[in-house]
Parts: structure tokens; sequence; C-alpha cells
């Protein structure tokens, strides 16, 4: 695995166990509205985790987990995202690129790991900081 690769992986980690402890709050609150036990299972979390990345990354380019790795998502022309290009990259991220990536394990990384197929998709690159 590449250097980059490796540093996104934990980024993601990062920002997963930020995501599961806002989601077990969240879902605290929504326990006594919502009884629909696939809304906590399948909803709640996508929703937080696209919501907390989605506002990060449109303020600053970075979650926490991206700072803590020293890593920072541009668009392709060196501007910050826009939010179509955000919301692009999560929807492949989560829905296309598992099936990319078994398709293709060995091209999946591309060069140096800063362009996976979300990003290819979405034009945007993830650079260190």
């Amino acid at each position: 695995m590449k250097s980059m690769t490796k540093k996104r992986t934990k980024a993601f980690f990062i920002d997963l166990a930020i995501s599961t402890a806002v989601t077990i709050g969240v879902e605290q609150i929504l326990r006594k509205k919502i009884k629909n036990e696939a809304v906590h299972a399948l909803i709640t979390p996508t929703v937080v985790m696209w919501g907390l990345e989605y506002a990060q990354l449109r303020t600053c380019g970075q979650t926490v987990g991206y700072k803590q790795v020293g890593i920072k998502l541009e668009a392709k022309d060196g501007q910050a995202p826009t939010s179509n290009q955000i919301i692009k990259r999560m929807a492949y991220r989560d829905y296309v690129s598992t099936f990319k990536y078994f398709g293709n394990r060995k091209g999946f990384e591309g060069e140096d790991g800063s362009v996976l197929p979300q990003d290819t998709y979405a034009k945007t690159v993830v650079k260190e900081v």
C-alpha cells in the first residue's frame, strides 16, 4: 500500500470513529421519536457521516482525520472543492468504488495513491499539506 493510501485510510478510520460517536448521540435522541430499526441501522449513520464530512470538506478542505495525518482535498485545478464535487465524491466512494476495487485491485490506487476512483470521478485530488 502506498504512503498516501495509508494516510487516507488512517484519516478515514479517525473520521469513522468521530462519526460513530456522533451517531450514537443522535440515535439516543431519535429512538424516542422513530421506532423503525432500519432508520437507525442504515440511514442515521450514513446521514451523520456524510453530513460531518461534507461540512468539514466544504469549509476547509479537510476533515479531522485529514488534519491529523496531514492531507487535504482540493479540486484538480488547485481550488477548494465545490459542493457538487464533494457530494459526487462521497456517493461514488460509498456505492461504486467498492465494485471498482474488486474488479482491479492493483490499479485501484493509481500512481501515488493521491487520486482514487472517487477522485477521478469528482475531479479532485488529495495532497499532503
